[in-house]
Formats: C-alpha cells, structure tokens, sequence
C-alpha cells in the first residue's frame, strides 16, 4: 500500500494570501480580486476587527508580466 502525503509536510501560504491589519495586527481577509494593470490584479482585504481596508497589487504571473527586470539582475553564473 503506497504511503500516503500529509498536508501539514507543505509549507503555509496562509500568511502570504492574508496579511496582517496594519491598524489592529488582526488577520485579513481578501474582499475581492480585480484585474490591474496588464500582468497584475489588485487585491482588496478588509480587516474584520477594525473595518480597515487594503488593496495589494500582485502580480498574476512574474514571467509573462512586464516587469521581468529581476531575470536580467545581477546574479551571473560563476566563471
């Protein structure tokens, strides 16, 4: 019988897709999703607690967005 996979084993996204208030310190929770500027979406979250809201820009793909300055960085490969 193949050994089974536990969830707990994956790392938490949870402190990513929920940031904390800036206000209050409470957890967030994400509102809504709108679309952004190409390549982004603009989160919207609303703090529960103390009615606090936040809007976040991500971005929907980092290598079909058109900031892709970070592959063209600094970091080379050894000579």
């Amino acid at each position: 019988m193949p050994a089974s996979h536990s969830h707990s084993a994956r790392p938490s996204l949870l402190l990513i897709e929920r940031p904390l208030c800036t206000r209050c310190d409470n957890r967030m929770n994400l509102a809504r999703i709108m679309p952004g500027p190409k390549g982004y979406d603009l989160r919207h979250f609303d703090c529960e607690k103390c009615d606090h809201l936040v809007t976040v820009t991500v971005a929907t793909d980092p290598m079909k967005s058109d900031n892709l300055g970070w592959l063209a960085g600094e970091l080379k490969r050894p000579d």
